[in-house]
Order: structure tokens, then C-alpha cells, then sequence
């Protein structure tokens, strides 16, 4: 009998929804894995939908979001692989802390208590949100052009309007908040066990021109990851913006990943 393949969970980021991961999906369906989408809370809805009608979300926070992906990769029946982007990303890495999965790979991933790096670019992009404290009680947009900034820096503003257009939608204040503040927060949801020896092997990847999450900021948590006896790489793709998971030529960046988790399954299997 042929070993099953394992499930996907593609878990998206702030200002993003599942759609966001439209191209992978098929990418990985094609091959012949079963991919899920799990939502955050309040995000299961068309991102006009969303952008319509903000009430479900203005209030959310890291815990509900955790506490819900959790239990949604509870449910799931053999081998998982978990890939987050952005804000999915520092979700993946704390699910993989909690025990969930059997490999992890984490995009552009946001920043977690215990990492300090804090260039400029990342502080422009979160700005819409944390320029008042009111917003952490509030559902947030991006103006199309705070997208281009933050998301699609290496398109023109013509290319990344369609983009902003089928994508993007109101993100809550008071997640981009908590993970601002985890360094000050003891008991903020957004931190790991950096040694933890039972998690599960963790890729991270960054974009050498990502404005919201800059390589910098993910090599600090690589090497922080690194001090579990744990697998922990790190891969950077130059030229990449934030937007990488649709931005011309993420196929190398889908493959990639899977490549790696499959990988890392296949050689548990042989142990």
C-alpha cells in the first residue's frame, strides 16, 4: 500500500483571506495532496463580503485565532504539513510549539516575543493600524497604496491594483497590536519555547525585498529557532516582496517549501 500523503494546511496572514492562496492550492492539488484553508475567525466570507460588513472581526485576537486553527488541525487524520504566510506564518511556528504537525513552513513570518528586529520598512507598513491605540478595537484597511508599499513594493502601482482588488481586506487592530507588544507582554500568545525538543522540523522563509517582514527579521528567528535540537532552516529568496505567495514566480517558492516538508517527512519515515 502507498504511504498517504500528507494533508496541507495553508494558513493565511492580516489583511489576507484563504483566497490568498489560490495558485497553491491547485499547485498541490495537482500533485495529489489534499490542501485546507482554515480561516481565521470571521474570515470564512468572499473579501467583499468582509470589506462590506467588518463587524465579526474588529474585536479579534491571537487567542481565538490559535485556539481555532488548533483545534482544526486536531481533526485532521494522518500526516500534516503546516504553512503559514505573514501573520499565518508566527501561527505556524506556535502551532508547531503547541505539537501540531509534522512539519512547518513559515513565510515571511511575522515577528514573535524574543525577536528584536524592527527595520523601518516594517514600521511603515504597520502604521495604518498602530498609529492610534483606538485601532486595536477596530478592523483596519489598507489604502491601495499602503498595499503597494507594504505588499507589492516590486510592482507598479497599475500591477498591484487588481491585485489589491481581489485580495485584500480590513485587518483587526488588535492582532497587529499583540505581536507588536510581545516583547513587553510575558504572557502574550505570540511567543514560543525557542528550545523546545518535540517540535516538528520548521522552515522559514523570507523575501530579500519584503517590506513588511524584511529577511532580517526571519534570519533573528532562525536563529533563535535553532537553539532546539529540532530541525530549523532558513531559505531567502532575493527579489521577493511580501507578496510572495502570488507574485510572479512563487511557484519556485511553492515547490520549494513542499520539497523541504515533504522531505523532512520522508526522512521520519526511514529512521
Amino acid at each position: 500500500m502507498a504511504e498517504q500523503k500528507p494533508t496541507i494546511v495553508l494558513i493565511h496572514g492580516l489583511w489576507m483571506t484563504p483566497l490568498s492562496w489560490e495558485h497553491w492550492v491547485e499547485r498541490y492539488g495537482a500533485k495529489g495532496y489534499a490542501v485546507e484553508t482554515p480561516a481565521w475567525p470571521g474570515f470564512d466570507r468572499d473579501p467583499e463580503a468582509i470589506r462590506a460588513d467588518t463587524s465579526e472581526i474588529e474585536d479579534l485576537g491571537l487567542e481565538e485565532i490559535l485556539d481555532h486553527l488548533d483545534e482544526f488541525v486536531r481533526e485532521i487524520e494522518g500526516p500534516t504539513i503546516i504553512m503559514g504566510h505573514s501573520f499565518g506564518g508566527a501561527i505556524t511556528e506556535i502551532l508547531l510549539d503547541r505539537g501540531r504537525g509534522d512539519a512547518g513552513v513559515a513565510i515571511d513570518a511575522a515577528a514573535i516575543r524574543g525577536v528584536t528586529k524592527l527595520p523601518l520598512s516594517t514600521l511603515r507598513s504597520a502604521f495604518p493600524i498602530l498609529k492610534s491605540p483606538a485601532n486595536g478595537h477596530r478592523a483596519v484597511p489598507l489604502t491601495a497604496e499602503q498595499f503597494n508599499y507594504a505588499f507589492t513594493n516590486t510592482m507598479s502601482a497599475e500591477e498591484s491594483q487588481p491585485v489589491y482588488e481581489r485580495y485584500a481586506v480590513p485587518g483587526p487592530g488588535r492582532v497587529l497590536w499583540q505581536g507588536a507588544l510581545a516583547n513587553f507582554n510575558p504572557h502574550t500568545p505570540a511567543q514560543v519555547d525557542f528550545k523546545n525538543p518535540d517540535r516538528a522540523p520548521l522552515l522559514l522563509i523570507a523575501g530579500g525585498e519584503d517590506h513588511v517582514v524584511p529577511a532580517a527579521v526571519d534570519k533573528q528567528m532562525a536563529k533563535k529557532q535553532s537553539r532546539s535540537p529540532a530541525v530549523t532552516d532558513y531559505k531567502e529568496f532575493p527579489g521577493r516582496s511580501h507578496y510572495t505567495v502570488g507574485q510572479e514566480g512563487w511557484e519556485e517558492v511553492a515547490d520549494y517549501a513542499l520539497d523541504w516538508a515533504q522531505g523532512q517527512l520522508d526522512a521520519t519515515a526511514a529512521d
